[in-house]
């Protein structure tokens, strides 16, 4: 059977998340979300997971576990999440074909949610994969 993945992670990003989890006791992973806030209108936001919650979107790559807050899925599908250090910045990186644009700073992003019908037509040609 075919899986469905509403996003997809890269090696940086997956060694990433292995740190933050062997340097917490009982994390399991994290979970990215959106939330309204920033110049641009939306945030993306990243917090520790210790108990995942049932039915959430997960995806995994060796042995690195992010989840996807059920809110954030139609604004979060097809989105690569990257890890980079850069002169100005360390952090989780998205590259969100549904992001219009985004301020100067980075932080902040504008987002239109994917197509509903779009999500289901992936989710059912996954499931018969």
């Amino acid at each position: 059977m075919g899986r469905f993945a509403i996003m997809t992670m890269t090696d940086a990003a997956a060694e990433r998340v292995r740190e933050i989890v062997s340097a917490r006791d009982g994390a399991l992973g994290i979970r990215v979300g959106v939330k309204k806030g920033g110049c641009a209108g939306m945030e993306y936001t990243v917090d520790l997971v210790t108990e995942p919650v049932a039915g959430e979107d997960h995806i995994e790559r060796e042995g690195a576990e992010v989840w996807i807050a059920p809110a954030a899925v139609l604004f979060l599908l097809g989105t690569e999440m990257d890890f980079e250090t850069t002169k100005l910045r360390t952090g989780f990186t998205f590259r969100n074909p549904n992001q219009s644009s985004a301020c100067g700073c980075g932080e902040s992003v504008e987002l239109k949610p994917a197509d509903l019908k779009a999500l289901a037509e992936a989710r059912a040609a996954a499931a018969a994969a």
